[in-house]
């Protein structure tokens, strides 16, 4: 095949400009966290609690802006339900669950077990099995435990380390996966 030049601009400078463009267009793509990359201009979540029977399906960021009414929804849909207490959850916690569906590639919400503990409930579950830290960051928010029927916890916990952004517990036994904006670590089995 022959390059046909018209004014001196081939087709392939052309396209070589245009892809150029693209890229110096796209901001927030560009300064977005490694593990966010390739999730698009749009954040959403999905989830259900079988605690409360309530369910969550929201998009609550849009180029590069969290959606304030949104976030007041997913902190208090992640409330210590034992109490109806709640704390701002920490978004980079959502984001990482988020970007972590997206890579499994499910349509279905994640089940959430818990995400804000109160210290009163810390405790409690602190008292009942030695699984549960002291200083858990479920009391931050900034930890969620969840489920998917359509995945395995190695399935999940794979995704969710794949992000390199926090720490990802595997609990096979009770089939669920903890994921927090921690440092950077795995345990469990």
């Amino acid at each position: 095949m022959t390059e046909q030049r018209d004014a001196g601009i081939s087709r392939r400078a052309l396209l070589g400009a245009f892809a150029a463009t693209t890229i110096s267009a796209a901001p927030t793509f560009s300064h977005a966290a490694g593990f966010l990359r390739g999730s698009g201009d749009i954040r959403r979540i999905k989830m259900y609690s079988g605690r409360t029977g309530e369910r969550l399906d929201m998009i609550y960021w849009i180029e590069g802006e969290y959606i304030g009414d949104a976030i007041r929804e997913i902190t208090h849909f992640m409330r210590d339900w034992r109490n109806n207490k709640t704390m701002d959850i920490d978004l980079r916690t959502v984001d990482i669950m988020a970007a972590a569906h997206n890579l499994m590639d499910v349509n279905e919400p994640y089940m959430l077990l818990s995400g804000y503990r109160s210290p009163e409930t810390n405790a409690m579950l602190r008292s009942r099995s030695s699984g549960v830290a002291k200083n858990s960051r479920h009391m931050r928010g900034q930890a969620a435990d969840l489920r998917l029927a359509s995945r395995s916890v190695n399935q999940m916990a794979r995704a969710a380390a794949a992000c390199r952004a926090g720490g990802v517990g595997r609990y096979s036994r009770s089939n669920f996966v903890h994921m927090d904006c921690g440092p950077v670590r795995s345990w469990g089995s």
